[in-house]
Order: C-alpha cells, then structure tokens, then sequence
C-alpha cells in the first residue's frame, strides 16, 4: 500500500510499548520521523497537543503533511496506546503481515498479546520495582511458554502463532528488558536475585521460551530497532530501579 501523508512516532527508546510499534513501522517499511519524548521531562505541547488522553508514549500522528513535532496537521491522525497503532499498521500495511490471514491464528496473536499485558507486565513491576519474589515473574514466563508452539525437527519451533505476528511484537521488547535487567542484576529485589533468577530461566524447564526469545531478537525488524548497551545505561539510571 502507498502510505497516505506523514507518520511521526512520538516515542523513547527505553519504553517496550514504545519499541513495540518502532518494530512494526520497521516492518512495515514505512517512511515515519521519531520524536524523542522524556516523560521526565517532558514538553508542555504533548500533552496538549498530541496525547492528550493519558500523556504516555508512545503515540503516532498520520496523514496530512509533515509538521513541527508539536503542531500536528489538522489532517492528522493522532493514535495512542501501543496496541492500538500496532492494529492501525496491520490495517494501513497489510503487506507487512503483522496478523495472520487465518483468523484462529489472529485470534490466538492477540490472545499473546493479552498474557503480556496482563499478566507479565504486572509481575515485571511486582519483581523489579516492588521486590515480590522471583516465583511470580517465572509463572508470567511460564504463561507464554505454554502458548508457544513445540520446536520441530529441524529445530525451528516458530514464533507465538507460528508466523512472526502482533503477538512476537507486543512480547519480544519486554523479554529483552527482563533478561537484559536480570543480567545485569537491576531491581529493587535482594542483590545477587538477577543472575540467581536469569540461571533458572537458562535450565531445561524454560528451554522453549528462552529460545523464543532468541529467536525473535534475530528477526530483523527487532534487530534494526534494538540499541542495548543504550537501552541498559537508561534502565540502570531509572531511580525506580535502584534498591535503598
């Protein structure tokens, strides 16, 4: 498809919501221009101007012509929520494939995304910022491992519905975090738990989704749009990460 006017991505590289939607614009091939917006510090016209339901990123204007990050067209859509852009870009670059065209198969992308939101996000916080006990993160881990489809014989096991999707989309950014924090033992849980919790996630029982991970972190849209030494150095100065 012709891409109908601008698209402007408000977003921050260390958000996962945000890089969600870097991933697709990536796959979709689009022509977009990146704004960086520090909620930290953020200018008073976003809130304004371009989210003006909930003031988080990552957000998108579409349509019209390019414009200065906080004067959006009047011709331009502004979309927010990641999981809302992720279905506009599935819906505006359908050569892209980021659902399938077998609608169980949709179906089931979306019910992944949903085990993220809803269940692995919440014990990501639980774990990191809280201090809750690892067990909890492992259960999240163990939800989406259960979804995923068995490893073939030639070793490939595919992706959530097996076709990267939505659902590897909404899932791929969080699981790098988590890993990348556990190495590197960042979280309000006791020093030393990271690397403790990260050896048991590398065992047998967790085989499936680690290699998951690694696979989905190979696949080309993820890699054209993960920086980690940058994304490590702003997780490691986040005061909600640091223990008293």
């Amino acid at each position: 498809m012709i891409q109908n006017g601008q698209i402007t991505f408000y977003t921050h590289v260390y958000s996962p919501y945000c890089h969600r939607v870097h991933i697709a614009l990536e796959q979709a091939k689009a022509d977009y221009t990146s704004v960086c917006i520090n909620l930290m510090e953020k200018p008073e016209w976003y809130d304004k101007k371009i989210n003006t339901v909930t003031g988080k990123i990552p957000a998108l204007t579409y349509g019209g012509p390019k414009h200065p990050p906080g004067e959006p067209s009047p011709e331009a859509a502004v979309l927010v929520e990641s999981g809302v852009i992720l279905e506009f870009l599935h819906e505006t670059f359908p050569e892209a494939r980021l659902l399938p065209s077998d609608p169980i198969l949709r179906a089931n992308a979306r019910i992944f995304v949903s085990i993220v939101d809803n269940k692995l996000m919440d014990v990501f916080r639980g774990y990191f910022v809280e201090g809750a006990p690892a067990s909890a993160l492992l259960a999240g881990f163990e939800a989406l491992q259960v979804r995923l489809p068995p490893v073939g014989a030639d070793g490939k096991g595919g992706f959530a519905v097996g076709e990267w999707s939505i659902g590897d989309i909404a899932a791929a950014p969080l699981l790098a975090r988590i890993v990348m924090l556990l190495e590197h033992d960042i979280g309000r849980f006791e020093e030393g738990d990271g690397p403790k919790t990260l050896a048991l996630l590398r065992g047998p029982k967790y085989a499936r989704i680690m290699k998951y991970l690694e696979d989905a972190k190979r696949w080309p849209s993820f890699e054209a749009t993960w920086d980690e030494p940058t994304v490590l150095a702003i997780w490691q100065s986040n005061p909600f990460f640091k223990r008293s």
